[in-house]
């Protein structure tokens, strides 16, 4: 003790993240604690310090993805640009069942709007059981589509009060791809979480991400309260600032999903990186190939491919399952049927043994569908016209190339321990006996 008081200096430090940094000097035998100097300038409170701690995950920028602060600058202002967007929406609607009009009936305004909530629900039920395990595997695609339904609904809601003789139907119908934007957007938005959590910090993420978004719709009232006289019985203003909210609406969302980037593989991320290996040998980082990553559903034909079939929907008799196990020791079968590359996994199978299932399909999809710009060993791949033969051929190709394609997957520091790839449920065990 009387040792640490003839000393004096600093003689401890601590911080708070990467925020503020502290430091305990020891001067006349007396403790004092002092903020360090930041960039050369003495850090103290701030506006900005409160800010954060009010509107950003704690730990941030260490608790949360590279790409956080991008995507949630673009969705603040999709947010801004679509609450304004929903008060026009809003005005017509209430035009429509009759507010301030003496002839319109408070039953009438009811049902109505009755109708249209109960359409949504309905609508809500269906589109989840349909397409919720799809949400996972390819939150980009439907969180933008999500927000492109949700101006088309904002839409047919400001046009309906023109079109008096059909407006329950068109509101019932806005109502319902309102329904789906409500199911997609908060699945999707559920799965961008979980990839932002570097701590498993899901809920303060999301408790967060209310803040920024009630901040956003506070901004987004004022401004309405503002907007609203200006269009009120000027249709014609309504729909032009409509239609320039919707453009940056839009524009921000597809930069906010362009500025995600996943480390985690997806039948889209995974031809894309396998693809490029394949042809020049490079190894795409996840940088990389979310750049190239489509963000719109396709509509494109393409050879499907079904992962997690029934053995069913592969083998239809003995001799087929002996064909499956041609040169095939792995624990899943693979097969060609009616345009449809079809993966039926054995019950043990890994993630691992799912990657490389999926990287076998995705070879024989580019075969069949005849890309022209394929690798050497995929060319030679093409040149096998059987169906059950090219199954056969493109297991002695995967296990060539797949130990050392996962291994660079690896080194690239991709998501191989788990990933999203969208298999459904069926498990089988087979014989494993070859005639």
């Amino acid at each position: 003790m009387e040792e640490m008081e003839d000393c004096e200096g600093v003689i401890a430090t601590e911080r708070y993240g990467s925020q503020e940094s502290w430091k305990y000097l020891l001067k006349d035998g007396r403790m004092k604690r002092q903020k360090d100097a930041l960039d050369g300038r003495l850090a103290g409170n701030s506006i900005s310090g409160v800010f954060k701690s009010v509107f950003l995950p704690q730990g941030y920028p260490e608790s949360v993805s590279e790409d956080y602060m991008q995507y949630q600058l673009w969705d603040t202002v999709q947010a801004f640009s679509s609450s304004l967007s929903g008060t026009l929406a809003t005005q017509a609607s209430l035009r429509g069942v009759g507010v301030g009009n003496q002839e319109a009936t408070v039953a009438a305004a009811t049902i109505t709007w009755l109708l249209r909530d109960g359409t949504g629900m309905l609508g809500r039920i269906l589109f989840a059981w349909l397409k919720g395990s799809k949400l996972d595997s390819e939150a980009k695609k439907w969180r933008l589509f999500a927000d492109i339904l949700n101006d088309v609904a904002m839409f047919m809601e400001i046009a309906a009060p023109h079109f008096p003789p059909f407006f329950t139907l068109i509101v019932c119908i806005a109502g319902i791809f309102k329904s789906i934007v409500g199911v997609a957007g908060g699945a999707t938005r559920a799965a961008l979480t979980v990839h932002q959590a570097r701590r498993n910090n899901m809920a303060d993420i999301s408790a967060k991400d209310g803040s920024q978004e009630t901040l956003v719709n506070l901004a987004g009232l004022l401004v309405s309260l503002a907007l609203i006289p200006l269009v009120t019985d000027n249709p014609l203003l309504t729909f032009i600032l409509f239609f320039l909210f919707t453009v940056l609406h839009l524009f921000a969302n597809y930069k906010a999903v362009r500025s995600v980037v996943m480390e985690t593989l997806n039948e889209a991320r995974l031809s894309i990186v396998l693809h490029r290996y394949l042809l020049d040998g490079q190894l795409l980082s996840s940088v990389e190939a979310n750049e190239k990553e489509p963000v719109f559903l396709s509509l494109g034909r393409t050879v499907p491919i079904k992962l997690g079939v029934r053995l069913g929907d592969i083998v239809q008799e003995p001799g087929e399952l002996q064909l499956a196990l041609k040169n095939n020791s792995k624990p899943y079968l693979i097969a060609i049927k009616n345009g449809t590359v079809c993966v039926c996994l054995g019950s043990d199978a890994s993630v691992h043994d799912e990657i490389m299932a999926a990287c076998q399909a995705l070879c024989l999809r580019a075969v069949l569908h005849d890309d022209s710009s394929l690798g050497d060993a995929l060319k030679q791949l093409s040149n096998t016209k059987d169906p059950w033969e090219l199954v056969s051929q493109s297991h002695k190709m995967i296990n060539h190339i797949f130990q050392t394609f996962l291994k660079e997957l690896d080194q690239a520091k991709w998501q191989t321990d788990w990933t999203l790839l969208d298999w459904n449920e069926w498990r089988v065990e087979w014989s494993k006996k070859r005639s």
